[in-house]
């Protein structure tokens, strides 16, 4: 769209200074025609730019100007990154508020009428349904230890760990601590950290450690820890899109996808977190069976029986 390329063009003409509308056109995939009608859309917006003709000439910024978005600070950037959700989970709304205020002030009178289309005609609600925005008592301490670098005592599922935070995950409105517990990397949910303490020392990281790259790899793991009870059922081929939606996850995936197909039915091998979520998941899939484990099945029959013996 021609606004992002304005803006992105004015970000990129401020960084260096200096910028050729030849070297314009390349960065932007454009011709130069493009270039310099861009520079007079920009100019009619009130920026600054002038243009010089010969070997030493090119596109300019006036001396001394910046643009409001230059004047963010740190935390107002880092508000921007965590976005609404993380955001105020982290008490900086206030903060984000003022930051986007900043941006859209720096932005060409053609990009804020585009924004306001959009924000008036779509919203984007990253939460899931029903979901709990409860980060926990911790959150506070232990972003801070991660912002500082500073090492921590937790207490996790009543026992003690003394961690070198590594990094903060929110992932689908969950909140999820990565640290080093004895060297090793461990992934802890805010909402389990039962209280956390500071430690005067800061932590110790590991060289070269990512926590994007190991988020990824852990992901998946972290699905299969949790779901350690393995079951097989039986339902109706059309009901699997009913077993993705009340199992969400790639582990429900892949065992749809490795089913065995039993006339209309599919008999699926999968791995749940226990009985009782289990019970609760499936008991609203249609013609599901549980065949085993016996348990789980012994379950859903005295839960169909209250409700039949309630609605009866």
């Amino acid at each position: 769209m021609r606004s992002s390329r304005l803006l992105a063009m004015l970000l990129a003409i401020q960084r260096t200074g200096r910028h050729t509308a030849v070297a314009l056109a390349k960065e932007f995939d454009v011709s130069v025609r493009t270039v310099y009608r861009d520079i007079q859309a920009l100019q009619d917006a009130g920026v600054p730019l002038w243009t010089e003709a010969g070997p030493a000439g090119g596109v300019r910024l006036m001396t001394g100007w910046r643009s409001p978005i230059d004047g963010m600070t740190g935390e107002e950037i880092s508000a921007l990154l965590f976005g609404p959700a993380g955001a105020a989970d982290l008490g900086m709304a206030a903060v984000l508020a003022t930051a986007r205020s900043k941006v859209r002030s720096g932005l060409p009178p053609s990009v804020v009428t585009q924004l306001d289309t959009v924000t008036e005609r779509f919203h984007i609600d990253s939460t899931d349904w029903f979901g709990e925005r409860d980060p926990g008592p911790s959150l506070a301490i232990v972003a801070s230890a991660v912002w500082d670098g500073g090492r921590l005592d937790i207490r996790y599922r009543s026992r003690s760990r003394r961690l070198d935070p590594a990094g903060l995950v929110l992932k689908s409105g969950v909140w999820y601590l990565v640290a080093f517990h004895r060297g090793n990397p461990r992934t802890y949910r805010l909402q389990r950290i039962e209280s956390a303490r500071r430690r005067a020392e800061p932590a110790r990281r590991q060289q070269g450690f990512v926590l994007a790259d190991y988020w990824s790899t852990v992901a998946g793991e972290l699905d299969r820890s949790i779901r350690r009870l393995a079951t097989i059922i039986r339902l109706p081929a059309g009901s699997a899109g009913y077993l993705r939606r009340h199992v969400p996850g790639p582990l429900t995936a892949e065992a749809i996808d490795d089913a065995e197909i039993d006339g209309e039915h599919l008999i699926i091998t999968l791995p749940v977190e226990n009985v009782e979520v289990a019970t609760f998941q499936l008991a609203t899939v249609p013609g599901i069976e549980v065949l085993e484990p016996y348990e789980l099945r012994e379950s859903l029959r005295a839960l169909g029986g209250c409700l039949s013996a309630v609605h009866g």
